[in-house]
């Protein structure tokens, strides 16, 4: 199979944007997606938020229907103690877990406790800036070169062992390991784009 050159012209096509975005989602790590379980998440902002204005609306988006009810009873008895010093914090942060650990159950994925501030990736905290800032463009601009750079690796690693592939049973391997780990990262872009619901389970 003949690999084609990738030229050096920056992408300018929002095409290229949109696979550039899902093709993230496949290529970090997968703790990424696990920044709603930090305090400096988007879940847990919203409950501080809904907590300061008593307005238990704000959360609701974040859990099942099923477990709205759950939500409901914990933030009214949360916020009932609000004035007092020794009671609130507890039952605070015990209203913020439950909140976190009953999205993530949404998401089908496992509660390990709340993350501190400053533990989101560096990528995920540009794409809630985004958000916030009303800004995808610079966004998009960052996001692709880290796009390009990464397939441009893996791309030049399988050329450049191509090559060599029929040296040794080595070579060889080296070879079949990068074209592997290359064409499988293109793959999952693929299948991301064609099958992804856009619900909570899309984040995994």
């Amino acid at each position: 199979m003949k690999i084609k050159n990738l030229n050096r012209e920056k992408p300018a096509s929002k095409l290229f944007y949109l696979l550039g975005l899902f093709m993230a989602m496949w290529i970090l790590p997968q703790n990424t997606f696990a920044h709603c379980d930090s305090y400096d998440g988007p879940v847990v902002q919203e409950a501080l938020k809904a907590l300061e204005e008593n307005n238990v609306k704000l959360v609701l988006k974040w859990v099942e229907e099923k477990h709205e009810k759950e939500i409901k009873l914990l933030f009214k008895k949360t916020v009932k103690y609000k004035k007092d010093p020794e009671v609130y914090p507890l039952l605070e942060k015990h209203f913020l877990e439950t909140l976190v650990r009953l999205h993530r159950e949404g998401e089908g994925e496992p509660y390990s406790g709340l993350k501190p501030a400053g533990s989101t990736s560096k990528i995920i905290t540009m794409t809630d800036t985004a958000l916030r800032e009303k800004d995808i463009d610079s966004f998009l601009s960052k996001l692709n070169d880290h796009i390009e750079r990464v397939v441009r690796e893996k791309y030049q690693k399988v050329a450049a062992l191509h090559l060599v592939k029929n040296q040794s049973v080595e070579k060889g391997r080296e070879y079949v390991a990068a074209y592997v780990d290359y064409t499988h990262t293109i793959e999952a872009l693929h299948v991301i784009l064609e099958h992804s619901d856009g619900g909570h389970g899309a984040h995994h």
